[in-house]
């Protein structure tokens, strides 16, 4: 399995951190949960790569 720290999850989707606790706070986005190791979130990018296709097919 792959994480993603904060940092790169920001990156792929080219949006600010605010964006990021906003995306996560969302219940309507349904945006992956972290997992939270010694206060790091780490993010899986299985998880992430599902989400991105649900959008897609919302989108669609």
């Amino acid at each position: 399995m792959t994480y993603l720290t904060s940092t790169q999850v920001i990156e792929r989707y080219k949006i600010s951190q605010m964006s990021l606790w906003r995306w996560t706070k969302s219940t309507a986005l349904n945006f992956p949960k972290p997992m939270v190791i010694n206060r790091r979130k780490l993010w899986n990018a299985e998880e992430l790569a599902k989400w991105e296709r649900e959008q897609a097919k919302g989108a669609a």
